[in-house]
């Protein structure tokens, strides 16, 4: 049943009379299938102590939003905190985490969609960024994380930069570009990753648990 609504994003009363359930049970089987795939998912830690091992000279770090519907949730000021001003929709923050290949190594929990990428990283990746890097593990990412410090490697901001700068910044994007797939493989793999129906704090592990499945598809190295 989980499967079918990763795959197909299946309505819960369609699988819930499928299965010959009530709809409260299929909720239930639901939540529970995610939460044992999600605990399998890697701890950022293991991930790149295992990209160290096998010699990556760096990894990417990139935020997406997984699309929700409607949530009241409001903050002291008022503002809808699921919402997202840059991508102009509901949803939630997701931290990715990217091999040189470009394949989705790891994901955060989730933050609101108001939430910035560099405050999303700091509560979530960063601790574990630095150590990696100071030892020869440096992260790419893009101007939303500017500021993130040592070892995080940013594009410079500005107009009418310096040939230096440009041909940096050029150089950047060129090895980031492979990592522009890993959000697309973990939305389009799983439809029901498109926009998720069930509590926007479930976002979290189900990202979670779409990565552990991705990874259960993952060709052979």
């Amino acid at each position: 049943m989980v499967l079918r609504w990763f795959k197909e994003a299946t309505d819960l009363r369609i699988l819930a009379r499928d299965a010959a359930v009530s709809i409260a049970t299929a909720y239930r089987y639901l939540h529970e299938a995610i939460d044992v795939i999600a605990a399998h998912a890697p701890d950022l830690s293991d991930v790149l102590a295992e990209g160290l091992r096998q010699g990556w000279v760096f990894v990417c770090l990139d935020g997406t939003l997984i699309g929700s519907t409607r949530s009241a949730a409001l903050s002291e000021a008022g503002h809808d905190v699921w919402y997202s001003g840059k991508h102009k929709r509901h949803g939630g923050n997701i931290q990715v985490l990217t091999c040189p290949t470009g394949y989705p190594e790891w994901v955060s929990d989730v933050e609101p969609g108001s939430t910035h990428d560099i405050t999303a990283a700091r509560h979530h990746a960063l601790p574990a960024l630095y150590p990696a890097a100071a030892q020869g593990l440096p992260t790419l990412t893009d101007k939303g994380y500017t500021g993130a410090g040592i070892g995080i490697i940013v594009p410079t901001k500005g107009h009418n930069l310096a040939p230096d700068n440009q041909t940096r910044n050029a150089m950047i994007s060129a090895l980031r570009a492979p990592a522009e797939r890993a959000n697309a493989l973990l939305k389009r793999t799983w439809k029901a990753h498109e926009r998720v129906t069930l509590d926007p704090w479930r976002i979290g592990a189900i990202t979670a648990a779409a990565l552990v499945l991705l990874h259960l598809q993952r060709p052979a190295r």
